[in-house]
């Protein structure tokens, strides 16, 4: 009896101090490492080639701006960053739009297939990218005939990227958004339906607007993954014209290592990081908010 007294103590110390501890060092400690590793990056995009490589470390001898302009024009950064802001806006709107409905539906319905649809949206979201290469080659090369063939006389792959875009999506966006809509209590809408109002309008007045932080969430983290799609890209819209931000960066590598303008390599990379991460600290609040609002539900 005394030395399962005894170990209780130590039990607990470590359960309930050192773990919690060492976990909350680890996660500063990441982050310390990513913070770190961002400003490396910003310092490394106003140096010149030679000092990245001789002094990666030390700060810019010089601030050589012109590596920005050097990437955006040897990147064609123009046309690219055009296709990720549409991809990016109309894909986000587009994923919110179709989830934002169904999640209240599934949140709501006494049914009982509510309950399996619900898994079956968060068993989508385990299927790995690379396992649909195939059959995502096969359906758009498919597309892109009936298209032209059948129906316009034309087609746009980036119109098939973002359609699978948006498809691909969902099951993240329904899932979340499924968990944040079932904390919200039912009074509010039978409130609404007292003043006459259905279920339409009450999901436009009511639901939506009180579930806003959870739709910021989806929204913010969707805008974050559809800016950096880069494997879709590159299987359905190959295309000098058709590229985004990311499959620029992968050309201007090509291009940066044999002209060794490392300093515009990084200044590309700048470019194309740096707007999330502006992002996702402006958001950064109300994404945790969203996520934690439907842990237990």
């Amino acid at each position: 009896m005394n030395s399962v007294r005894s170990s209780r103590p130590v039990t607990g110390f470590i359960g309930d101090v050192l773990v919690p501890r060492a976990t909350a060092v680890a996660l500063w400690a990441w982050v310390a490492f990513n913070l770190a590793l961002v400003a490396w990056v910003g310092l490394q995009s106003l140096k010149t080639s030679g000092d990245v490589w001789l002094s990666p470390f030390s700060l810019p001898s010089s601030l050589e701006w012109q590596n920005y302009s050097s990437a955006w024009q040897a990147a064609q950064f123009s046309g690219a960053a055009l296709n990720s802001v549409l991809l990016t806006a109309v894909g986000a709107f587009l994923i919110v739009g179709f989830a934002a409905p169904a999640a209240y539906v599934l949140a709501r319905s006494s049914r009982r297939v509510a309950a399996p649809l619900t898994s079956y949206f968060a068993m989508g979201m385990s299927i790995p990218l690379q396992t649909l290469i195939i059959p995502v080659v096969v359906v758009k090369l498919s597309l892109n005939t009936f298209m032209v063939d059948w129906v316009t006389g034309w087609w746009d792959d980036r119109i098939t990227l973002l359609v699978f875009e948006v498809a691909l999506s969902l099951p993240f966006a329904v899932f979340v958004l499924t968990g944040y809509l079932r904390s919200l209590p039912h009074e509010v809408e039978e409130a609404a339906e007292l003043d006459g109002a259905g279920p339409l309008r009450s999901f436009v007045q009511v639901i939506v607007p009180l579930a806003r932080p959870g739709i910021v969430t989806v929204l913010v983290l969707n805008v974050i993954g559809l800016w950096n799609s880069t494997l879709l890209v590159m299987v359905i819209a190959p295309g000098e014209d058709e590229r985004t931000l990311p499959v620029a960066l992968l050309h201007l590598y090509g291009t940066m290592q044999y002209s060794s303008n490392w300093g515009g390599m990084f200044a590309g990379i700048a470019i194309l990081v740096f707007p999330m991460i502006v992002l996702y600290l402006w958001c950064g609040r109300r994404i945790i908010e969203g996520m934690t609002a439907g842990i237990g539900k």
